[in-house]
């Protein structure tokens, strides 16, 4: 026994040598054999493969099986990937229908009250809201018509529903809108269906107060509010909101305009304003010509003077 150990030994290493070898050997013909380029090798590679090939389907089947598992599973993270970004805008889809429904009952409620209409010759331009400068002290917004546009100082301003302001500065090609809740705001309103007159001023908040009412027991909250007209700035009719009442008792209108979102805004035409060239034209009576008022404005400026050289 002990001599039949080493004597299989000796054997079993030139044997493995030499299949070691004979693969190498095969390999390396099939590498030249591959890598030659001539009609008759192709042609032979070609038949090589159609007979090898399908005998070897077997075999392939761990690594096609392997394939389709790694594409089924990356499918699967795709659709589970799409599920989620579905179920993402499904809620948006659902916050936009509530939206939508009350967006949808605020214009029924509106269409319901707004039975005036505005004179069809009040047209428009319509201007992009460039700039917002809202601020603690100041509200207004910058938009990209002007001079060149027609615009005229004055003019009232609508986000398509309500009031918005009133334009303050006009340029070449920019208007300034100065807002209903700016400090410097002061509206001439009519109460409906009371039809009292008052006098709506901005405060930087964004419920604007009601001033100078003759009857406040006639007006109740959720009365209409519209401009009057009165004075000539502002188109009478034009819809501004509806009548509030704050914590401490003080009457305030709740403006139907989105403020928080102005993007476009309608400058309405109104060639109806009367336009004052001069500043004589404030203090000089009706009567008075021009020529009087040049005359107090030379004798006030040599008084200046003398006042001056005093």
């Amino acid at each position: 026994m002990a001599k039949n150990g080493p004597q299989s030994d000796d054997h079993s290493g030139p044997l493995k040598r030499l299949l070691v070898g004979v693969l190498v050997l095969c390999l390396l013909a099939i590498f030249v054999v591959w890598r030659i380029d001539s009609p008759r090798v192709e042609r032979f590679r070609a038949a090589v493969v159609d007979r090898v090939v399908p005998n070897f389907s077997w075999a392939m089947a761990p690594v096609t099986g392997t394939s389709n598992i790694l594409r089924d599973f990356q499918s699967y993270n795709r659709i589970v990937q799409q599920n989620e970004q579905l179920r993402r805008e499904l809620q948006q889809m659902k916050a936009w229908k509530e939206a939508a429904l009350q967006l949808e009952q605020e214009n029924a409620r509106l269409l319901d009250l707004n039975n005036v209409r505005l004179d069809p010759r009040l047209t428009f331009v319509t201007g992009v809201v460039m700039a917002d400068s809202g601020s603690p002290f100041r509200q207004s917004v910058l938009l990209n018509v002007g001079a060149r546009d027609g615009i005229v100082d004055g003019w009232a301003t609508m986000d398509g529903i309500g009031l918005v302001g009133r334009i303050s500065g006009v340029g070449d090609n920019t208007a300034r809108v100065i807002l209903l809740t700016d400090t410097s705001s002061r509206i001439p309103i009519t109460i409906q269906p009371s039809d009292q007159r008052a006098m709506m001023s901005g405060d930087n908040t964004a419920a604007p107060t009601v001033e100078f009412l003759e009857n406040p027991e006639q007006v109740r909250p959720g009365d209409r509010v519209i401009s009057s007209g009165d004075g000539g700035v502002f188109p009478a009719g034009i819809l501004i909101g509806q009548i509030a009442e704050d914590p401490g008792g003080r009457t305030r209108v709740r403006l139907v305009a989105d403020f928080e979102r102005l993007e476009f805004l309608r400058i309405l035409r109104n060639h109806n304003v009367e336009t004052i060239d001069g500043p004589g034209g404030l203090v000089v009576p009706p009567s008075a010509s021009v020529e009087d008022a040049a005359e107090q404005d030379q004798t006030g400026e040599t008084q200046g003077e003398a006042g001056q050289d005093g």
